[in-house]
C-alpha cells in the first residue's frame, strides 16, 4: 500500500516536487486555481509557510482547473500567485483533483481521507509528520483556522 511519500509531482518550471523529501515535515497540500473568490487564501496560506516552515511546515500549491478557475499557462500561474499574493511555496502544474484522470495523489489523498471528491477548490489536507491525513478542510475553510493543528502537528516528533 502506497504513502503519502510515494507520490511525486511537478513543479511550474518542471522540477520534481518528491514527496519523499518531505518526510517528518508538516505537510499542507491544497488545492489552488488563481481565479477562484477563494484564492485571496493564498496570501494567508503564504503568512502561515513563513511562520511555520522552519518548524517544519511544508505548504504545496496544486494548480487545478478542475473547476475552470484556473490561467491556463503555468508561468502565468506562478506570476500570478508571486506578484498578486506573495507566494514562494511551491506550486505544481495544473492536475486534475477528480475523475478518472485524477492525479494520483488526490486519488490517494481522499482515499486516505475516506471523503469523497474534492467539491471546489482550496479543498485542504494537512498530513502529519509520520505520514497520516490529520484533517480535510474545506475550501471555505480560511487557513488562520487551521493554526493550531498545524502548531500541534509541528509539536510531535
Amino acid at each position: 500500500m502506497p504513502t503519502i511519500y510515494d507520490f511525486t509531482l511537478t513543479e511550474m518550471d518542471g522540477s520534481p516536487i518528491s514527496l519523499f523529501d518531505y518526510k517528518n515535515k508538516v505537510l499542507l497540500i491544497v488545492n489552488t486555481a488563481s481565479k477562484c473568490g477563494l484564492a485571496p487564501q493564498l496570501s494567508d496560506l503564504q503568512a502561515l509557510y513563513q511562520t511555520y516552515h522552519e518548524q517544519g511546515l511544508v505548504i504545496i500549491g496544486c494548480a487545478s482547473n478542475q473547476f475552470h478557475q484556473e490561467l491556463t499557462n503555468s508561468a502565468e500561474i506562478k506570476n500570478y500567485c508571486q506578484l498578486h499574493f506573495g507566494v514562494t511555496f511551491p506550486i505544481t502544474k495544473p492536475l486534475l483533483v477528480n475523475g478518472e484522470n485524477a492525479d494520483p495523489l488526490f486519488t490517494y489523498l481522499k482515499t486516505q481521507s475516506q471523503t469523497g471528491p474534492i467539491k471546489w477548490n482550496y479543498t485542504k489536507f494537512l498530513i502529519a509528520r509520520d505520514g497520516t491525513i490529520l484533517h480535510r478542510y474545506a475550501p471555505i475553510t480560511k487557513p488562520a483556522k487551521m493554526e493550531k493543528l498545524i502548531i500541534a502537528a509541528l509539536s510531535e516528533t
